[in-house]
């Protein structure tokens, strides 16, 4: 029952996904040959993605990393490496998706952008795995996962088979969940790893150099680091990033976020390193690093790497910049859960300028900050009349089309009820939400029955012909970033957008 709501206390390990595409791009620059080819080869291809696409030669690739201590043929580890990850054994973890980053590199040259979706944000899970419609974002991987697992199994779908199957499902709700997340955006490409990547990746290129602002400890990662600039081996660099608590300093309350910063801050070290280093010159430290890429990654049937290695000028130094979504506090969910709760008119605004807003060769405090108009309109809508009163369905309909939505049908039902509703197929929870808050603030709830892209308002007795217009709403400004390695000793805020460079060696909490 990997990815279940039991297994999302225990072995929560941040995973630096991202290293993989350091790997992919730095191998295929600086040792081509018969080993890129081996590469192309043997890397596990898996789903190819639907929904929108980025235009003008742009390119969006989610990178996930699962808290997983198996491979990606869902097979436990060699007992050798389990001692080594000091994280437990297969019966740990899962596939909970507990890295989540959005690579943004633009068609037009100009630097990428990185963006950071802390974990345990509270969000519309895609599709309502296992009967979970909201949960943490980081859940849908392993709900959908186990929901495939049980259905291939009554039919009889056993072994490799299964697991690669319900794991294109777990992919896809996902990605799916992440991209009505941030608003739409269009994600073109995935990069799935495990763990043990990471780990394996670090193996081949220690030393590693990191900095930190406070001596600090946790019995829990086995981190045990000295304040200033410093160089660890694999084995320590996990537990940089695994890090939850600070027993020398209590009062230091590691979050999701600060956990995200040191993933990026380890990524931007190892790009320093891999230039400043012979790694690059050196043909045994590529092919390990290629190896580790064939073994623990898996893409979308759909992706060019040598497209990858075309655009390496932008990733890297200060050509790439590392972004950490803000969260509005901590809460609790239905289930008790600890939760980020979220401002999301504010989580899409954002994503739009981090991604579409200017010229990335801009500084984050030079782009601009005024709105942006919402997403336009695009699922089709169906109007059902449930309240009694005649011609308020196809009135509805034609308001809602005059705003760019896609008209379905207008129809009548024989049932009353009093209450009005906006119900959505799966993926559409964000379109819903925005379509219902349109409306005066109706309530959404799925339905796995509509069709692709749907969207069926039922009007009940409470609905108001004057409800508020549906056109499109300005969304909130964008947050403005503040740095990454600032703060003083506890780091910035939960609350603040922060900007990490790739530039050098940063010194974060």
């Amino acid at each position: 029952m990997r990815g279940r709501r039991r297994l999302t206390r225990r072995g929560r390990v941040l995973l630096i996904a991202a290293g993989v595409v350091v790997a992919l791009v730095a191998g295929g620059t600086l040792y081509a040959g018969m080993q890129y080819t081996s590469l192309i080869d043997s890397i596990k291809r898996s789903i190819s993605l639907s929904g929108p696409k980025s235009t003008h030669g742009d390119t969006n690739i989610l990178v996930m990393g699962l808290d997983s201590r198996v491979d990606e043929n869902g097979k436990p580890l060699p007992k050798a490496l389990y001692d080594a990850l000091h994280a437990g054994d297969s019966s740990n973890g899962g596939l909970n998706s507990n890295v989540l980053m959005l690579l943004h590199i633009p068609g037009d040259g100009h630097g990428a952008t990185a963006i950071s979706i802390p974990r345990d944000d509270y969000a519309a899970l895609s599709g309502c795995p296992d009967g979970q419609c909201m949960g943490k974002i980081k859940q849908a991987y392993g709900l959908a996962f186990d929901q495939a697992t049980k259905r291939l199994a009554q039919q009889g779908v056993n072994g490799t088979a299964r697991e690669q199957q319900a794991r294109n499902a777990g992919r896809q709700a996902e990605i799916a969940t992440v991209r009505d997340f941030l608003g739409g955006v269009p994600i073109d490409h995935f990069i799935e790893v495990t763990m043990v990547a990471f780990f394996q990746i670090s193996q081949v290129v220690q030393p590693i150099t990191v900095c930190v602002k406070e001596n600090t400890q946790d019995s829990y990662s086995g981190a045990m680091f000295h304040a200033g600039t410093q160089q660890i081996s694999a084995s320590q660099a996990l537990a940089f990033v695994r890090q939850r608590r600070d027993n020398v300093h209590p009062d230091l309350n590691f979050t999701d976020l600060d956990r995200s910063r040191r993933q990026q801050a380890f990524i931007a070290s190892l790009f320093h390193q891999l230039k400043q280093a012979d790694t690059f010159t050196n043909p045994s430290k590529i092919a390990g690093i290629l190896d580790v890429a064939k073994k623990n990654t898996a893409v979308d049937k759909d992706l060019d790497i040598l497209s990858l290695v075309s655009q390496a000028s932008q990733l890297s130094g200060s050509n790439l910049h590392f972004f950490t979504l803000p969260i509005k506090g901590f809460g609790t969910d239905p289930l008790g859960e600890s939760v980020n709760l979220v401002d999301l008119p504010l989580i899409r605004a954002t994503t739009h300028q981090l991604l579409y807003g200017s010229s990335k060769s801009s500084t984050p405090s030079s782009r601009p900050t005024t709105s942006q108009p919402a997403s336009r309109p695009h699922a089709l809508v169906d109007v059902v009349n449930a309240s009694g009163r005649s011609g308020v369905a196809h009135a509805l309909l034609a308001r809602l089309v005059a705003k760019g939505y896609t008209g379905g049908t207008a129809s009548t039902s024989s049932f009353r009820r009093s209450t009005s509703v906006v119900e959505y197929a799966p993926g559409e929870g964000s379109a819903a939400s925005a379509l219902a808050a349109s409306l005066g603030g109706l309530a959404v709830e799925p339905r796995s029955t509509l069709a692709a892209g749907t969207l069926r308002v039922v009007i009940g007795s409470d609905f108001s012909a004057s409800a508020p217009s549906t056109s499109a709403t300005t969304a909130p400004a964008p947050a403005h970033a503040v740095a990454a390695t600032g703060g003083g000793r506890s780091g910035p805020p939960p609350t603040a957008l922060t900007d990490l460079s790739g530039v050098g060696i940063p010194c974060v909490k």
